[in-house]
């Protein structure tokens, strides 16, 4: 019984060191970003992935954008739908300010009220969750 526990122990830990969990407000859990880029529901299912040279793609690997070296944050046609900044303040196309991505995580709407918490997450990475594509 004990190695079982031990184990499936072990077992947690690991998977959190690969995977950072995204939340709403209210930190109940919306889904997973592991380290590779893959993006999951809250039932572990892959709706996504972000790739190593910024391609975001849908689950049936199909290309839904692009993240930039510059922030920039692009759709499937190369059109720019937004920016993130170095400081994590959130752009749409026309240089507004939609959101903010914190150091700590936090994820913020325009007006500051917290939407989410993506800790341990690339700012770029949960901007894009959050406020560029729908991943279902």
């Amino acid at each position: 019984m004990r190695i079982s526990f031990l184990l499936l122990l072990c077992y947690f830990n690991i998977w959190n060191v690969y995977a950072q969990t995204i939340q709403s407000n209210s930190y109940g859990t919306k889904g997973y970003i592991k380290s590779d880029g893959t993006i999951q529901s809250q039932s572990y299912s892959t709706v996504g992935y972000i790739k190593e040279n910024g391609t975001i793609q849908n689950k049936s690997y199909s290309t839904i954008g692009y993240i930039k070296d510059d922030g920039t944050i692009q759709d499937r046609s190369y059109t720019t739908v937004g920016y993130v900044k170095k400081d994590g303040t959130v752009q749409s196309r026309s240089y507004s300010t939609i959101g903010f991505i914190k150091d700590d995580g936090r994820v913020l709407n325009k007006s500051y009220g917290t939407i989410g918490y993506a800790k341990g997450v690339p700012k770029e990475w949960a901007a894009v969750v959050f406020f560029f594509f729908k991943f279902d």
